[in-house]
């Protein structure tokens, strides 16, 4: 009798992403990264290294869900507003506000000021949560209040801590908002704000927003070490409390990116050896 034959079956293999999604998936970061809110569809290609008829098919797949929009005078592309409605649902229910609120709470209760969670995003910057600390006199700054992503020790910490590209692209506008109305920038200064910022861990603001309040600021990192926004301190406490205060601010915003999937010591030791082969360099 035949011994029965046994034949191996072929394992079905498995990828980890879907080269489809992935591709759609980088289409709207390059959207959503990029300095001016629209980009035409060989900037696309470009940016994300996929050729422009499948680019092309993707983009027109997004529009049909609201999450792209084509601008038919210039021929380009932005995100659309079907994305609204979900990074709502994010910020609703993620919820950043239970991972940043121990932060938050410290820094207010630690400092007697307004603490604030802020992320940027399209050249805004948008508070998504605060805790005010026991203050005689406060500020109160509602939740999803915008400021522009220049704006003061905020717009400082963010800005020191973008790519070399994406700072130069910000530094080239006309209406920067770092040291309050756009008239009084300070560029030399700046430079000197932003390279002291990277250096300590935080920004500051002495009264240049609004006289008589000060703040402190830290850049918070997400998973891909990229800057999400930042932890900031704000009140009428005295000038002389800035270097204490942005200590802890720069403190618990690397304990928050921790908490986020960021690795701060990697991105400050890259910085680190970034400023030292610039000064070998110089």
């Amino acid at each position: 009798m035949e011994a029965p034959h046994h034949t191996k079956k072929k394992k079905d293999t498995y990828t980890s992403s879907v080269p489809a999604v992935d591709d759609a998936s980088r289409i709207l970061i390059a959207l959503a990264q990029n300095q001016t809110f629209r980009m035409s569809l060989t900037d696309i290609s470009k940016k994300t290294n996929i050729n422009k008829s499948k680019v092309y098919s993707i983009l027109r797949t997004l529009q049909k869900y609201g999450f792209i929009d084509k601008h038919l005078k210039d021929k380009t592309y932005s995100l659309g507003p079907g994305l609204i409605s979900l990074s709502r649902k994010i910020l609703n229910n993620m919820d950043y506000r239970e991972v940043v609120a121990p932060f938050l709470e410290r820094l207010a209760r630690e400092t007697k000021s307004t603490a604030l969670f802020v992320i940027i995003n399209d050249g805004n910057a948008f508070v998504v949560a605060k805790h005010e600390g026991d203050m005689n006199i406060g500020v109160t700054i509602g939740i999803g209040h915008r400021f522009s992503a220049t704006a003061g020790a905020h717009g400082k910490a963010i800005v020191a801590f973008l790519s070399h590209d994406e700072r130069a692209n910000i530094l080239k506008g006309e209406r920067l908002f770092f040291h309050g109305d756009a008239s009084r920038l300070d560029r030399e200064r700046l430079e000197i704000e932003l390279n002291e910022c990277r250096e300590k861990g935080f920004a500051y603001d002495i009264g240049e927003l609004n006289p008589g309040i000060n703040a402190v600021a830290a850049p918070v990192f997400n998973a891909h070490e990229q800057v999400a926004g930042s932890l900031l301190v704000i009140g009428t406490f005295r000038e002389t409390q800035i270097a204490t205060f942005g200590a802890m601010a720069s403190e618990n915003a690397k304990q928050l990116s921790q908490a986020l999937g960021a690795d701060t010591v990697k991105i400050y030791s890259n910085d680190n050896k970034r400023k030292k082969a610039l000064s070998e360099r110089l």
